[in-house]
């Protein structure tokens, strides 16, 4: 019950956070759908050995969803770096 609460907690100061940066720059309804077409790619590479090698990239923005992540000052990683995937 204490982990609910937590998760809620922590998507309502994401989402206030979000609408806090859309009011800064004056953004409509429109526009903030566009960040929703932001996708991950897993990238994998087959070898002669058994294993895999593997990365998680961002895919490159549209033009429009640049624009807009310029207008929020908001920079996407080329690349996401995790232990395990």
């Amino acid at each position: 019950m204490r982990a609910h609460i937590l998760v809620c907690f922590l998507t309502y100061i994401l989402w206030t956070t979000l609408a806090h940066f859309y009011q800064r720059v004056s953004v409509e309804e429109e526009r903030r759908r566009e960040l929703a077409e932001l996708r991950l790619v897993d990238v994998v590479l087959p070898t002669d050995a058994v294993i895999e090698i593997r990365t998680r990239c961002v895919a490159r923005p549209s033009e429009h969803q640049r624009i807009f992540l310029d207008k929020l000052g908001l920079k996407l990683p080329t690349k996401i770096i995790s232990e395990q995937m």
